[in-house]
């Protein structure tokens, strides 16, 4: 009890206290010795009972770090035992952006300032960039005297409005790179010790393996979320190559087994779910998947048009902007030779690369059917012109030979008795041929023969004459003349079919179906071309045409009704209901605009016959010349 009131005692009672030692028999020396080793050991001993609070705390702060997984929660913890063992007034810790080199306040506790909180602190400026560039702790005992050039404005602020003083602060360390910077502050002067900067770093390293962890945890985020998006972007190439494999296999397949223009649209439409529509170079179809694009008109659509000479320039697929039917369209060809069309309507999914590149093959394939067909058709066209031309030969020999070859061919020529003639521009025989094949009914033989589209069928196909002839200029979107003769031998018949059809072409007829009987006379008197014709015409009746227009007579058709009533006045008078002098006085007008010749023999057979002309010609075409 001694020992310790000597070693509480005040120093000013030393001296007493050395006195009391004194009655234990103890010199002065060894009693102020005794009284010093005393007074050490009594600080040590404070010493070690801090140091043990402090290392409670830090491994209590160590057990949360372990068993907490909120990265936040831990800071703030940190933060706030951080605030407790140093007694500072304020404590808070700032988080270092390498990209930018700036700090930003992440968690304060003792903060009466808003500003303080969301602090951003300049590279370079304050002491917390000087204690990230160093690397250690730093201090100051008066902020007020803090070098000048590490001084900024909106720290400065920031500081006054904390009243903040003194303040320490020490770095968050991962293998010599910064991550923050822990503060604690008071609003009075105060000496920071050694034991303070190092007590504040052992919380501080607790902060950087949160920091570190975070920032680990992010970065493994941040792969799984690319590696994410990167399987996903797999995914869908993987399912895009699945859909074009699958569409390659299939448009192959239709190649090889004789698939046809139905089977490229349908395996497109399924696979690309949306609606397709293949046209051939002139805008006919050649077969639809799906709906919405049967009512498209490609050559009104200007968008259309100039997309197709994008294609056909490219080669490429080309999407349409607007918000029509027709999502894309890519020209299939063969050169410079343009052989159709693909339509691609709207679908669920927007295309891919993948799939334009899919759509491009499959034009690919429309031109090779399209030409795969045009060469058996080719080989079909000229085997079927060879019978053709022989059966319609008038060598016996030539036609027993044509139908024995129909034999080795699985036909029977010689029930082929009926012949549809078809006169086409010579460009478009081959298709018209085509088409005529898919139109006559079975069996049927179709080929070309004297510049003619010519058809041999069994009897009756003069039923289905006009459906074959209207079929053909439909697709060629053209005109076309038709001619059939009576059922027979078509050997002695063709010649007249020919004459027949030069006859109707003289007078400018296009579009119409014709039976020889009709025309046996004039086709037996006429061989001529159309300038030839309108020639004739013009010549004998063009002066009374002329004068019907200029006056508003109406002498040709009181001459027309004379012609076809014998040259009787009194019959043509009763035939237009005139008074039979009405009927003389406009003949002896026809007399001064024919001349006073034109009733004699071989003037008035002309005149006749090019009457019948001009009325057959308007009948067909309103007389145009």
């Amino acid at each position: 009890m001694l020992v310790a009131s000597i070693t509480d005692a005040h120093p000013g009672s030393v001296a007493d206290a050395l006195r009391a030692l004194s009655f234990l028999g103890l010199d002065e020396r060894t009693g102020r010795d005794l009284s010093e080793r005393i007074t050490r050991n009594r600080r040590e001993l404070a010493r070690l009972r801090r140091r043990e609070h402090e290392l409670g705390a830090l491994f209590s702060s160590a057990r949360e770090l372990a068993a907490e997984r909120d990265g936040d929660v831990l800071l703030e913890k940190i933060v706030d035992r951080a605030h407790q063992m140093m007694g500072s007034d304020l404590t808070y810790l700032s988080e270092y952006d390498p990209r930018t080199r700036e700090l930003f306040v992440r968690h304060t506790i003792g903060s009466v300032s808003s500003d303080f909180q969301v602090l951003r602190v300049p590279p370079g400026k304050g002491l917390a960039s000087l204690v990230v560039e160093r690397r250690s702790g730093g201090s100051v005992f008066r902020y007020a005297d803090f070098e000048a050039d590490r001084r900024e404005a909106g720290i400065d602020t920031a500081v006054k409005a904390e009243g903040i003083v003194s303040m320490l602060g020490v770095p968050m360390l991962a293998d010599d790179e910064a991550l923050g910077v822990l503060f604690v502050a008071t609003r009075e002067e105060h000496e920071f010790t050694p034991e303070d900067t190092a007590l504040l770093t052992a919380l501080a390293d607790h902060g950087s393996v949160v920091l570190q962890t975070a920032r680990t945890l992010r970065s493994l985020q941040r792969a799984e979320d690319e590696s994410r998006r990167a399987l996903s972007r797999l995914t869908e190439h993987m399912i895009e190559r699945d859909r074009a494999h699958s569409v390659h296999r299939k448009l192959v397949e239709a190649v090889l087994t004789g698939g046809d223009f139905g089977t490229v649209a349908t395996t497109l439409s399924e696979e690309l779910a949306r609606p397709v529509a293949l046209y051939d170079q002139v805008g006919n179809s050649l077969a639809e998947a799906g709906q919405g694009l049967a009512e498209v008109d490609i050559p009104r659509d200007e968008e259309m048009v100039r997309a197709l000479r994008r294609s056909t320039e490219s080669g490429r697929l080309v999407e349409l902007e607007d918000d029509g039917p027709v999502a894309g369209v890519v020209v299939f060809a063969a050169g410079e030779r343009h052989l159709g069309t693909v339509l691609l309507g709207r679908g669920g999914f927007p295309l891919t690369d993948v799939d334009a590149r899919t759509v491009e093959r499959a034009a690919q394939v429309c031109a090779l059917l399209l030409l795969s067909q045009e060469a058996v058709a080719e080989a079909e066209y000229r085997v079927h012109s060879e019978l053709i031309a022989d059966l319609l030969s008038a060598d016996e020999e030539r036609r027993q030979d044509a139908v024995a070859r129909g034999r080795q061919r699985g036909m029977e020529t010689v029930d082929l008795t009926s012949l549809l003639a078809l006169s086409v521009p010579t460009g478009q025989r081959g298709r018209a041929v085509r088409l005529a094949v898919s139109l006559a009914p079975s069996p049927s033989l179709v080929g070309e023969h004297q510049g003619l589209v010519v058809v041999l069928g069994r009897p009756g196909l003069e039923t289905r004459a006009e459906e074959i002839r209207s079929g053909v200029a439909q697709h060629l979107k053209g005109g076309v003349l038709g001619v059939i003769p009576p059922e027979g031998e078509q050997g002695v018949q063709f010649p007249l079919v020919k004459k027949t059809v030069r006859l109707l072409e003289a007078l400018k007829v296009s579009d119409v179906l014709a039976e020889t009987s009709d025309y046996i006379p004039y086709a037996a008197i006429f061989d001529t071309d159309a300038p030839g014709m309108t020639h004739f015409l013009h010549r004998a009746l063009g002066e009374v045409k002329r004068y019907d227009a200029e006056r508003g007579t109406e002498l040709l058709r009181t001459l027309r009704a004379f012609v076809h009533h014998g040259a009787s006045p009194t019959q043509t008078a009763r035939a237009l209901n005139f008074h039979v002098n009405t009927i003389l006085q406009r003949l002896e007008r026809l007399d001064r605009v024919l001349g006073d010749g034109w009733r004699e023999d071989e003037n008035y057979f002309r005149i006749s016959l090019a009457v019948r002309m001009d009325e057959l010609r308007e009948r067909f075409n309103g007389g145009v010349e």
